[in-house]
């Protein structure tokens, strides 16, 4: 029986886990991909293409848009950000999941696409806004600044806990991965989702018991 590859939208404030997170489900599963995002925006030093980003002229990525080939797309800083449709669709077909690390805003666009149904989104809440900014200070990469706009952008963020499938507090981190495989688990094996089953459980049906 083959099964048609999920999209899992993986979404929380900065400095909830996400991509530790990420990463550590990753490497239990090494079949799932990661979604790598199209941008308009120059390479950086170090920086392939198709292994960190898909970099593409804003002409490209506009007829992309209009082709209906981004599953989520975004203006940030003068620049345009997007999930390219195509390799995730193979991906889906060869039976893969893909993993996503967007907003609440990507994946709203990525859940009202074609590919929409079959979008398992999941959130991921800090166990408190104090213990979110102890762990922003924690990293030491930003500076005061930017550690209020993120933890000011933490709240409308965390507003949209409801629109997702499942929602999990991180206060303990091997807890909260468990807690994501058991629900990839699931949903991969979901009736619905096991494209091969009605055939299955007809040949079975017809069985020759004599």
């Amino acid at each position: 029986m083959n099964r048609t590859g999920l999209m899992v939208i993986l979404s929380s404030p900065s400095g909830a886990g996400k991509s530790t997170l990420a990463r550590r489900l990753m490497d239990w599963d090494p079949t799932l991909s990661f979604s790598v995002s199209a941008t308009t925006r120059a390479p950086r030093e170090g920086e392939i293409n198709g292994v960190h980003y898909y970099f593409t002229s804003r002409m490209e990525f506009a007829d992309l848009v209009a082709k209906e080939q981004m599953l989520e797309h975004a203006e940030v800083f003068g620049n345009f950000y997007g999930s390219p449709r195509a390799p995730v669709e193979k991906a889906m077909h060869d039976g893969r999941d893909t993993l996503f690390d967007v907003d609440w805003q990507g994946g709203q666009q990525i859940r009202a696409s074609a590919l929409g149904g079959h979008v398992v989104s999941i959130f991921v809440l800090p166990p408190s806004l104090p213990e979110l900014e102890r762990r922003l200070r924690g990293r030491g990469q930003d500076s005061e600044e930017v550690i209020a706009g993120r933890m000011l952008k933490s709240r409308d963020e965390i507003s949209h806990w409801a629109e997702y499938d499942y929602v999990l507090v991180n206060d303990d981190l091997d807890q909260t991965e468990a807690h994501l495989r058991a629900i990839l688990t699931a949903e991969r094996i979901r009736r619905d989702r096991q494209s091969g089953l009605g055939a299955f459980v007809k040949n079975l049906m017809e069985e020759d018991m004599s």
